[in-house]
């Protein structure tokens, strides 16, 4: 039998969840932006696919540990601990692939090369999916 307040009280809980998560995952794409040295607005809007598949890379390796995180914590606090740290993690991530992998990749990026893209995406969503696994131990 359909109990409408259990419903209510569930769907004010799956209300408050998507919108802290939608939350951080939007502050994750500005934050990520803001640290690429390319403008992945720019070259979007301009048609430079390598710079959607590189950013939905990104964002797809951040928000598979947050949904973890979603699965795991029972509580707001924890939830934004964990939605930090996989944030960090993924931007960390971009950095050391500059620093040592791949030098000029956003030079890269800007030429539309898919292949450094799809690294990218790779790469996002390796650590991405490592991030959550350890959100679970």
């Amino acid at each position: 039998m359909f109990d409408p307040y259990a419903f209510g009280s569930g769907a004010l809980n799956f209300a408050l969840a998507f919108l802290a998560a939608g939350g951080f995952a939007l502050i994750f794409k500005a934050l990520y932006r803001w640290i690429t040295p390319h403008d992945e607005g720019a070259l979007i809007r301009a048609g430079n696919s390598a710079a959607a598949v590189a950013l939905g890379g990104a964002l797809l390796g951040y928000v598979i540990p947050l949904a973890s995180a979603l699965t795991h914590t029972s509580s707001l606090p924890e939830f934004v601990a964990w939605a930090v740290l996989a944030g960090a993690i993924q931007i960390a991530t971009f950095w050391l692939v500059r620093r040592i992998a791949l030098p000029d990749v956003s030079e890269r990026i800007e030429r539309g090369e898919m292949s450094t893209a799809l690294y990218l995406l790779s790469i996002s969503l390796v650590v991405g999916v490592l991030n959550a696994a350890c959100m679970t131990a």
